[in-house]
């Protein structure tokens, strides 16, 4: 497919389903031309072909493991070599593990580690290096509610959105002066194929706190167009972030414990 380096680009991982598919329907809406990166390339190209004849946008569709060493680097290869100028960069691809950490798959343990932390961070400095040269850009990073506090049995995961968190609120300040916004999005429990990838029965009680994607994705988009620093979309959420920030430690850990044994 002959691709054009101009119009404005929008980098998108874990694009093959949830919230990936989410943001693509949303920003291709807004008229930005697309990458989609992620495993599932026949997903990909499905989701590709409608936003191409509903909104009339060039759609590219890469397929890569982001949870390999050196993907990072790949994939900024591959869009260089077609000459697309990203502004936009949607670092959503993620999963997660749940479980006593000690009885984890090592191999998929060091997988999430370096999906969720290693080639995100790569894919933000990566592409953020050329926004700042260029004086504009934007950056999603997708964190999670579980950032906010300690997650028995989600523990490793919870550590990864913590640190998610922590980089994109740093960043936002940092990156600001180079005109390059940075935006946290920190969803709770949301419908998407997560639990069942994580291996959780998601209990009674988290299924009544479950969003629809659309409106994660869409409180995501907004606040990286408003420039904010992050936002916890439901108001739920919002309060069970807020009380993360005032109530003991000791006091979380056994609520968590509770909610995601």
């Amino acid at each position: 497919m002959q691709t054009s380096n101009s119009g404005n680009w929008a980098l998108i991982t874990g694009a093959s389903s949830g919230l990936g598919v989410e943001f693509a329907h949303i920003l291709a809406a807004r008229r930005m031309n697309l990458v989609l990166a992620a495993r599932g390339v026949a997903d990909m190209e499905r989701l590709a072909e409608a936003l191409r004849s509903t909104h009339g946008i060039e759609v590219v569709v890469e397929g890569i493991d982001l949870s390999q060493p050196g993907a990072a680097a790949e994939l900024k290869r591959r869009t260089d070599a077609r000459g697309l100028r990203i502004e936009t960069l949607i670092n959503n691809a993620g999963f997660g593990l749940h479980g006593p950490l000690l009885d984890a798959d090592t191999v998929r343990l060091a997988q999430m580690l370096q999906l969720n932390m290693v080639t995100l961070t790569e894919l933000t400095q990566q592409y953020g290096q050329d926004m700042a040269r260029r004086g504009r850009g934007r950056i999603l990073l997708v964190a999670s509610l579980l950032g906010f506090m300690p997650a028995p049995f989600y523990a490793a995961y919870a550590g990864t959105k913590h640190y998610v968190l922590a980089l994109g609120e740093a960043l936002h300040d940092e990156l600001a002066p180079a005109g390059v916004t940075v935006t946290v999005l920190s969803p709770g429990v949301t419908k998407t194929a997560f639990f069942k990838g994580s291996g959780h029965h998601v209990s009674a009680t988290l299924n009544l706190m479950m969003m629809a994607p659309r409106p994660v994705a869409e409180a995501g988009i907004r606040a990286l167009m408003q420039g904010r620093a992050g936002v916890v979309p439901g108001l739920a959420n919002k309060l069970s972030a807020w009380s993360a920030r005032l109530a003991p430690r000791s006091v979380q850990r056994r609520i968590m414990q509770a909610l995601l044994a």
